[in-house]
């Protein structure tokens, strides 16, 4: 699991280590069941303190993403996969929002929006 941490981003570095555990999880990356590491272990990969990845880990729990065992270790939640979809959907509709104020912004038609839309979606 490849984590990049920004000294320079905004965002706490609890943050980015939870969202971009999450796009792991949305995208596929990390399946239900898949073992995480330890936060111990997480904490030295990254070089950050036990207290970051708690922090981390306790959002993902909060959020469906994870579940830990005792004595057993953390692992990706099975029980997201409604909370996953639904959360995709919410991003294609944002994606797709943006998508249709750009093509009025062009003067493009709905027709061709369309046919872009039905042409990609078959060659994906």
């Amino acid at each position: 699991m490849e984590i990049i941490l920004s000294n320079v981003s905004s965002k706490p570095i609890y943050e980015q280590i939870t969202v971009q555990i999450k796009g792991m999880i949305m995208s596929g990356e990390l399946k239900p069941g898949d073992a995480m590491p330890s936060m111990r272990k997480l904490a030295k990969e990254l070089h950050v303190s036990v207290i970051t990845t708690q922090r981390a880990y306790d959002d993902l729990v909060k959020d469906g993403f994870i579940v830990t065992v005792p004595a057993k270790g953390t692992f990706v939640s099975a029980q997201n996969q409604d909370f996953i979809r639904e959360e995709n959907l919410r991003k294609i509709e944002t994606l797709l929002t943006e998508t249709v104020e750009i093509a009025k912004q062009n003067n493009v038609s709905e027709e061709t929006l369309k046919n872009t839309l039905e042409l990609l979606y078959r060659e994906g």
